[in-house]
Protein backbone atom coordinates (compact mmCIF):
# COMPACT_ATOMS: atom_id res chain seq x y z
CA UNK A 1 0.00 0.00 0.00
CA UNK A 2 1.45 3.48 -1.19
CA UNK A 3 0.38 6.47 0.72
CA UNK A 4 -0.04 9.59 -0.32
CA UNK A 5 -0.85 13.01 1.26
CA UNK A 6 -2.56 15.47 -0.14
CA UNK A 7 -3.64 18.93 0.74
CA UNK A 8 -6.60 18.68 2.85
CA UNK A 9 -9.10 21.92 0.79
CA UNK A 10 -8.47 24.62 -1.72
CA UNK A 11 -8.01 24.41 -5.48
CA UNK A 12 -4.80 22.23 -4.77
CA UNK A 13 -6.67 19.50 -3.28
CA UNK A 14 -9.60 19.71 -5.97
CA UNK A 15 -7.33 19.39 -9.02
CA UNK A 16 -5.66 16.56 -7.48
CA UNK A 17 -8.89 14.75 -6.72
CA UNK A 18 -10.02 14.97 -10.25
CA UNK A 19 -6.86 14.13 -11.24
CA UNK A 20 -6.82 10.84 -9.16
CA UNK A 21 -10.59 10.33 -9.98
CA UNK A 22 -9.68 10.82 -14.38
CA UNK A 23 -6.64 8.36 -13.06
CA UNK A 24 -8.87 5.58 -11.66
CA UNK A 25 -8.20 6.37 -8.11
CA UNK A 26 -11.57 5.82 -6.48
CA UNK A 27 -11.90 7.36 -2.83
CA UNK A 28 -15.14 7.22 -0.92
CA UNK A 29 -15.06 10.32 1.33
CA UNK A 30 -16.34 10.88 5.02
CA UNK A 31 -16.66 13.90 7.18
CA UNK A 32 -13.19 14.16 8.98
CA UNK A 33 -11.75 11.39 7.67
CA UNK A 34 -8.17 12.03 7.35
CA UNK A 35 -6.92 8.90 5.61
CA UNK A 36 -9.11 7.25 3.20
CA UNK A 37 -7.89 3.64 1.18
CA UNK A 38 -8.39 3.47 -2.40
CA UNK A 39 -10.78 1.12 -4.08
CA UNK A 40 -9.08 -1.14 -7.03
CA UNK A 41 -5.65 0.22 -6.46
CA UNK A 42 -2.93 0.24 -3.30
CA UNK A 43 -2.70 3.61 -2.58
CA UNK A 44 -4.27 5.60 0.45
CA UNK A 45 -4.62 9.21 1.18
CA UNK A 46 -3.30 11.41 3.85
CA UNK A 47 -5.04 14.04 4.13
CA UNK A 48 -2.35 17.14 5.54
CA UNK A 49 -2.15 20.73 5.88
CA UNK A 50 -0.05 21.97 2.50
CA UNK A 51 2.93 22.72 4.81
CA UNK A 52 2.75 19.86 6.60
CA UNK A 53 3.20 17.70 3.66
CA UNK A 54 7.04 18.28 2.72
CA UNK A 55 7.86 17.30 6.43
CA UNK A 56 5.96 14.03 6.25
CA UNK A 57 6.95 12.88 3.00
CA UNK A 58 10.40 13.19 4.70
CA UNK A 59 9.92 11.56 7.94
CA UNK A 60 7.89 8.13 6.06
CA UNK A 61 4.30 9.21 7.54
CA UNK A 62 3.39 9.24 3.78
CA UNK A 63 5.76 7.82 0.84
CA UNK A 64 4.39 10.76 -1.36
CA UNK A 65 3.12 13.85 -1.80
CA UNK A 66 1.44 16.14 -4.01
CA UNK A 67 2.26 19.62 -2.84
CA UNK A 68 2.95 22.97 -4.47
CA UNK A 69 6.32 23.62 -5.58
CA UNK A 70 6.69 26.83 -3.22
CA UNK A 71 5.75 24.69 -0.61
CA UNK A 72 8.59 22.33 -1.70
CA UNK A 73 11.30 25.16 -1.99
CA UNK A 74 10.46 27.04 1.35
CA UNK A 75 10.50 23.56 3.29
CA UNK A 76 13.80 22.12 2.04
CA UNK A 77 12.86 18.36 3.04
CA UNK A 78 14.90 15.41 1.68
CA UNK A 79 12.32 14.47 -0.72
CA UNK A 80 12.42 13.27 -4.28
CA UNK A 81 10.85 15.59 -6.93
CA UNK A 82 9.02 12.26 -8.69
CA UNK A 83 7.08 14.49 -11.50
CA UNK A 84 5.34 17.92 -12.20
CA UNK A 85 2.11 17.96 -12.93
CA UNK A 86 1.21 21.07 -14.65
CA UNK A 87 -1.73 22.11 -12.50
CA UNK A 88 -2.43 24.51 -9.69
CA UNK A 89 -0.04 27.44 -11.12
CA UNK A 90 0.72 30.48 -9.39
CA UNK A 91 4.21 32.18 -9.12
CA UNK A 92 5.77 34.35 -5.84
CA UNK A 93 6.25 37.79 -6.10
CA UNK A 94 7.13 40.90 -4.41
CA UNK A 95 4.35 43.39 -4.01
CA UNK A 96 4.39 47.51 -3.54
CA UNK A 97 1.94 49.41 -2.78
CA UNK A 98 0.27 51.29 -5.92
CA UNK A 99 1.14 54.58 -5.46
CA UNK A 100 4.41 53.46 -4.82
CA UNK A 101 7.57 54.69 -7.36
CA UNK A 102 9.40 51.72 -8.46
CA UNK A 103 13.35 52.04 -9.24
CA UNK A 104 14.24 48.31 -8.84
CA UNK A 105 15.31 45.83 -6.37
CA UNK A 106 17.13 48.27 -4.51
CA UNK A 107 13.92 49.91 -3.34
CA UNK A 108 13.28 46.99 -0.73
CA UNK A 109 17.18 47.67 0.80
CA UNK A 110 15.92 48.69 4.33
CA UNK A 111 12.44 47.77 3.99
CA UNK A 112 10.16 45.34 5.99
CA UNK A 113 8.37 42.94 4.04
CA UNK A 114 5.54 40.75 5.52
CA UNK A 115 5.47 37.15 4.18
CA UNK A 116 5.11 33.33 4.32
CA UNK A 117 7.82 32.17 2.56
CA UNK A 118 10.86 33.62 4.29
CA UNK A 119 13.45 30.76 3.23
CA UNK A 120 12.69 31.24 -0.36
CA UNK A 121 12.61 35.36 -0.39
CA UNK A 122 16.14 35.03 2.25
CA UNK A 123 17.54 33.21 -0.46
CA UNK A 124 16.28 35.56 -3.74
CA UNK A 125 17.60 38.79 -1.29
CA UNK A 126 20.59 37.45 -0.47
CA UNK A 127 21.38 36.62 -4.06
CA UNK A 128 21.13 40.12 -5.19
CA UNK A 129 22.75 42.21 -2.36
CA UNK A 130 19.73 43.33 -0.67
CA UNK A 131 18.98 43.68 3.07
CA UNK A 132 15.39 44.08 3.74
CA UNK A 133 13.63 42.95 6.82
CA UNK A 134 11.19 40.00 6.99
CA UNK A 135 8.19 39.98 9.07
CA UNK A 136 6.45 36.52 8.78
CA UNK A 137 2.77 36.08 8.81
CA UNK A 138 1.35 32.84 8.58
CA UNK A 139 -2.28 34.16 6.72
CA UNK A 140 -3.56 37.55 5.02
CA UNK A 141 0.17 38.75 3.87
CA UNK A 142 -1.47 40.95 1.65
CA UNK A 143 -3.37 43.77 4.18
CA UNK A 144 0.31 43.84 6.28
CA UNK A 145 1.37 47.07 3.85
CA UNK A 146 -2.47 48.66 4.00
CA UNK A 147 -2.21 48.39 7.98
CA UNK A 148 0.63 49.47 8.82
CA UNK A 149 2.87 46.25 9.61
CA UNK A 150 5.26 46.28 6.40
CA UNK A 151 6.43 47.87 3.59
CA UNK A 152 5.85 45.45 1.25
CA UNK A 153 4.87 42.07 0.57
CA UNK A 154 6.25 38.56 -1.05
CA UNK A 155 3.37 36.01 -1.64
CA UNK A 156 1.28 33.85 -3.80
CA UNK A 157 0.22 35.32 -6.66
CA UNK A 158 -2.41 33.82 -9.36
CA UNK A 159 -4.76 36.18 -11.11
CA UNK A 160 -3.60 39.45 -9.12
CA UNK A 161 -6.79 40.37 -8.24
CA UNK A 162 -6.21 39.79 -4.22
CA UNK A 163 -3.35 42.55 -5.05
CA UNK A 164 -5.51 45.14 -6.52
CA UNK A 165 -8.21 44.62 -3.80
CA UNK A 166 -5.99 45.53 -1.09
CA UNK A 167 -4.03 48.48 -3.31
CA UNK A 168 -0.68 46.75 -4.70
CA UNK A 169 0.77 45.84 -7.34
CA UNK A 170 3.72 43.23 -8.57
CA UNK A 171 6.57 44.40 -9.23
CA UNK A 172 8.97 41.47 -8.94
CA UNK A 173 8.32 37.78 -9.62
CA UNK A 174 10.48 35.23 -7.63
CA UNK A 175 9.89 31.96 -9.29
CA UNK A 176 6.84 30.02 -10.86
CA UNK A 177 5.55 27.29 -8.70
CA UNK A 178 2.75 24.25 -9.65
CA UNK A 179 1.63 21.06 -8.49
CA UNK A 180 4.50 18.42 -7.88
CA UNK A 181 4.69 14.66 -6.64
CA UNK A 182 7.42 14.21 -4.30
CA UNK A 183 8.35 10.95 -2.68
CA UNK A 184 10.58 9.75 -0.13
CA UNK A 185 13.83 9.14 -1.24
CA UNK A 186 14.44 5.73 -0.15
CA UNK A 187 10.70 3.78 -1.17
CA UNK A 188 10.26 -0.21 -1.28
CA UNK A 189 10.68 -1.80 -4.48
CA UNK A 190 7.14 -3.09 -3.91
CA UNK A 191 5.95 0.48 -3.27
CA UNK A 192 8.20 1.65 -6.23
CA UNK A 193 6.04 -0.08 -8.39
CA UNK A 194 3.17 0.81 -7.16
CA UNK A 195 4.14 4.63 -7.53
CA UNK A 196 5.43 3.82 -11.14
CA UNK A 197 2.03 2.54 -12.10
CA UNK A 198 0.44 5.95 -10.54
CA UNK A 199 2.56 8.23 -12.61
CA UNK A 200 1.85 5.63 -15.92
CA UNK A 201 -1.91 6.14 -15.18
CA UNK A 202 -1.04 10.21 -14.41
CA UNK A 203 0.53 10.62 -17.86
CA UNK A 204 -1.92 8.99 -20.07
CA UNK A 205 -4.79 11.15 -17.90
CA UNK A 206 -2.44 13.84 -19.21
CA UNK A 207 -1.21 13.43 -22.48
CA UNK A 208 -5.05 13.48 -23.57
CA UNK A 209 -5.74 16.41 -22.24
CA UNK A 210 -6.53 18.80 -24.51
CA UNK A 211 -6.73 16.25 -27.78
CA UNK A 212 -9.36 14.79 -29.40
CA UNK A 213 -9.74 12.11 -32.27
CA UNK A 214 -11.12 13.31 -35.44
CA UNK A 215 -12.69 10.99 -37.86
CA UNK A 216 -13.60 11.96 -41.53
CA UNK A 217 -14.61 10.77 -45.12
CA UNK A 218 -12.05 11.87 -48.00
CA UNK A 219 -11.57 11.40 -51.58
CA UNK A 220 -8.15 9.18 -51.91
CA UNK A 221 -6.94 11.71 -54.10
CA UNK A 222 -6.85 14.36 -51.41
CA UNK A 223 -5.60 11.87 -48.50
CA UNK A 224 -2.03 13.45 -48.85
CA UNK A 225 -2.73 16.61 -48.30
CA UNK A 226 -4.94 15.57 -45.48
CA UNK A 227 -2.49 14.14 -43.90
CA UNK A 228 -0.44 17.15 -43.85
CA UNK A 229 -2.92 18.81 -41.47
CA UNK A 230 -3.36 15.79 -39.62
CA UNK A 231 0.06 13.97 -39.24
CA UNK A 232 -1.18 12.33 -35.51
CA UNK A 233 0.65 11.10 -33.02
CA UNK A 234 2.35 9.14 -35.62
CA UNK A 235 0.91 8.89 -38.73
CA UNK A 236 -3.20 8.58 -39.31
CA UNK A 237 -5.33 5.85 -40.05
CA UNK A 238 -6.47 5.72 -43.39
CA UNK A 239 -9.41 2.99 -44.16
CA UNK A 240 -11.13 2.05 -48.01
CA UNK A 241 -14.62 2.82 -48.26
CA UNK A 242 -17.54 1.06 -49.86
CA UNK A 243 -17.54 3.98 -52.41
CA UNK A 244 -14.75 3.79 -54.74
CA UNK A 245 -12.17 5.91 -54.74
CA UNK A 246 -13.25 7.54 -50.75
CA UNK A 247 -11.38 6.35 -48.25
CA UNK A 248 -12.13 7.28 -44.08
CA UNK A 249 -9.17 8.67 -42.25
CA UNK A 250 -8.50 8.85 -38.34
CA UNK A 251 -6.47 11.23 -36.53
CA UNK A 252 -5.70 12.70 -32.89
CA UNK A 253 -5.99 16.46 -32.99
CA UNK A 254 -4.82 19.21 -30.27
CA UNK A 255 -8.11 20.90 -30.09
CA UNK A 256 -7.00 24.31 -30.09
CA UNK A 257 -5.74 23.80 -33.64
CA UNK A 258 -9.55 22.33 -34.65
CA UNK A 259 -11.11 25.40 -35.79
CA UNK A 260 -7.74 26.71 -37.64
CA UNK A 261 -8.18 23.75 -39.81
CA UNK A 262 -11.71 22.95 -40.54
CA UNK A 263 -12.10 25.54 -43.24
CA UNK A 264 -9.32 23.46 -45.14
CA UNK A 265 -9.90 20.26 -44.59
CA UNK A 266 -13.68 21.36 -46.34
CA UNK A 267 -11.91 22.63 -49.26
CA UNK A 268 -9.87 19.76 -49.20
CA UNK A 269 -13.39 17.69 -50.05
CA UNK A 270 -13.55 16.17 -46.53
CA UNK A 271 -17.14 15.18 -45.52
CA UNK A 272 -18.67 13.61 -42.16
CA UNK A 273 -16.48 14.74 -40.04
CA UNK A 274 -16.76 13.40 -36.32
CA UNK A 275 -14.95 14.98 -33.39
CA UNK A 276 -14.99 12.45 -29.92
CA UNK A 277 -13.55 13.34 -27.12
CA UNK A 278 -10.14 11.24 -26.03
CA UNK A 279 -10.34 10.06 -21.87
CA UNK A 280 -6.69 8.25 -21.62
CA UNK A 281 -3.72 8.06 -24.22
CA UNK A 282 -1.13 5.51 -24.02
CA UNK A 283 2.05 6.83 -25.43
Amino acid sequence: MLRIAVQAKGRLYEETMQLFAEAGIRLEMGKRTLLVQAKDFPVEVLFLRDDDIPQAVADGAADAGVVGENEYRERKKNVTVVKKLGFSKCRLSLAIPKDECYTGLEWFNGKVIATSYPVILQDFLLARNISAHLHVISGSVEIAPGIGLADAIFDIVSSGGTLTGNHLKEVETVMPSEALLIGHPNLSATKTDILNDLIFRINAVQTAAGKKYILLNAPNNKIADIIQLLPGMKSPSVLPLAQDGWSSLHSVIEEKHFWEIIGKLKTLGAEGILVIPIEKMIV
